[in-house]
């Protein structure tokens, strides 16, 4: 949320109008030969309201139905977050059977992708968050170390349990100087969110930097649809994710959960929830039936 005079590599919501986010819909008329009515698309820059026209040049994508798959998976594990997590794993970490990865807010529904995709790979899983619960639910999703950050010292669990070779970023602040602390040599910085700096008048110092020339660290910020542009070959194309991904959900090998608001007059609720880390799942706007 921010001043959409702010630029940003994505607009921002405008007071008085609709926000938007990505959606699963299905398609009432269509004046578009290659989508039919009654398809479903997932569509990005998708207005909460109960009824949308599109231009032609909206981004969509078809979506084929699949037993075993439930739709809104495509808001979720499938679509941004599960792109976010299988991308940049991908693309910027590079994991190897064996190796060590750290994901900060490995509850959330890109963290807990990330730890479960990296157990898929064979690598050693620590996640931690913050409160017992989500532990609870990091271990039950197979993360091989999962503690409370608001209990136990990052950087101690880190010592213990390390050297780590990954580390997932979606905090900053004094999490990433502890892990630039905990690295062995070669390792790989996935810089995908700054949640400690977000709502701060003064960011986070980081002061361990040294730690990156000594141990010749690779830190990277990446976009999902950048990444996904390099591992697919073009743009707007997901075939790759896809044959990855389907299989491990119709196995059951990757778990995932919903925290469903019904109805547009909850989205609000639901961002709340998103922003303040109180959900303890993917938080999802069921906003009609289709």
């Amino acid at each position: 949320m921010r001043d959409p005079s702010v630029k940003s590599y994505a607009p921002g919501y405008q007071i008085g109008k609709p926000i938007w986010g990505f959606a699963v819909v299905q398609v009432l008329k269509s004046e578009v030969e290659s989508v039919k009515v009654g398809d479903y698309l997932r569509v990005a820059e998708c207005p909460f309201q109960e009824y949308n026209v599109l231009p032609p040049e909206h981004p969509v994508t078809l979506i084929k139905e699949e037993e075993g798959v439930p739709l809104s998976l495509h808001v979720g594990i499938l679509g941004m977050p599960g792109q976010t997590a299988f991308y940049g794993l991908e693309v910027v970490g590079k994991p190897a059977k064996g190796e060590t990865i750290y994901v900060s807010s490995g509850a959330s529904g890109v963290g807990s992708l990330v730890a479960q995709l990296s157990k898929a790979k064979g690598l050693k899983v620590i996640a931690s968050a913050g409160s017992d619960d989500k532990v609870a639910f990091m271990k039950s999703i197979g993360v091989d170390v999962a503690f409370n950050y608001k209990t136990e010292s990052v950087a101690d669990v880190l010592v213990r349990e390390g050297p780590i070779d990954i580390y997932w970023d979606n905090v900053g602040g004094p999490t990433l100087d502890a892990a630039l602390g905990a690295f062995a040599p070669g390792g790989r910085v996935i810089v995908c969110g700054s949640m400690s700096d977000y709502n701060t008048k003064e960011a986070y110092g980081i002061k361990n930097t040294s730690q990156i020339l000594f141990k010749r660290l690779r830190v990277e910020g990446f976009y999902w649809f950048l990444a996904g542009e390099t591992y697919e070959g073009q743009k707007n194309k997901s075939e790759r994710f896809m044959q990855a991904m389907v299989p491990l959900i119709k196995s059951r090998q990757l778990k995932w959960s919903e925290q469903v608001y019904n109805g547009v007059e909850s989205v609000g609720e639901a961002i709340v929830a998103v922003q303040t880390g109180t959900a303890t799942a993917k938080v999802v706007v069921k906003v009609d039936d289709i």
